[in-house]
């Protein structure tokens, strides 16, 4: 599942690029506008920026939960594990066999509830009017306030995330099952900076 490491990579570090030249734009128009530059300030001030904020607030609604899945896979997430290093080795591994089992089982039921509620939301109107079927009691649901999106693109974040993230605690498993290795992920290593060979150390002469 080479392919899908790299593609939650890029699309996770492509929301946060988005994300941060936008509130870059949006502070730098909004500080611009404020200066006397005659007919510049007026085409600034012509420009309107309300929609960045929203904007910016759903690419980090999808960043978190597509986050969170990386998470699992990296073993970012914090967790107390005191009491089960005190375990012994069998009980242990019932443990965190026990603990995975409820990260799926958690996961799996938030992303089904929340594919109803996108469903319900405006996407099953979308869905059947496409397909050229009755909608029948569907509504169209509401949209953003500034970009005026159907809530539903918002909302699909939390099914496709939680999918992903239920999907990334089965890994977890299997492995665990397959090797007794959980992952996990060192806060003071840099990646790349192994690969390269350390400064040489130049003996200074008297």
């Amino acid at each position: 599942m080479k392919w899908l490491d790299h593609l939650e990579e890029i699309f996770i570090t492509a929301l946060i690029g988005v994300a941060t030249l936008i509130i870059f734009i949006a502070v730098v128009h909004r500080y611009a506008s404020g200066l006397p530059l005659g007919a510049f300030q007026d085409f600034l001030l012509s420009i309107h920026m309300s929609w960045a904020q929203e904007l910016c607030i759903i690419l980090f609604v999808w960043m978190a939960k597509f986050g969170a899945a990386y998470g699992v896979r990296q073993g970012i997430h914090v967790g107390v594990d005191v009491l089960v290093n005190r375990l012994n080795p069998d009980n242990r591994r019932r443990m965190t066999t026990v603990a995975l089992s409820a990260g799926i089982l958690f996961t799996g039921i938030v992303a089904i509830l929340g594919a109803r509620m996108v469903w319900e939301n405006g996407l099953a109107y979308v869905a059947l009017n496409a397909l050229g079927m009755d909608a029948g009691s569907h509504y169209e649901g509401p949209t953003t306030p500034d970009l005026e999106w159907p809530t539903w693109i918002v909302y699909l974040a939390v099914p496709l995330g939680s999918s992903l993230m239920s999907f990334r605690f089965m890994q977890v498993l299997a492995n665990f099952w397959r090797t007794g290795d959980l992952p996990h992920h060192d806060h003071g290593h840099v990646e790349g900076l192994d690969d390269v060979e350390p400064f040489p150390i130049v003996e200074q002469k008297p």
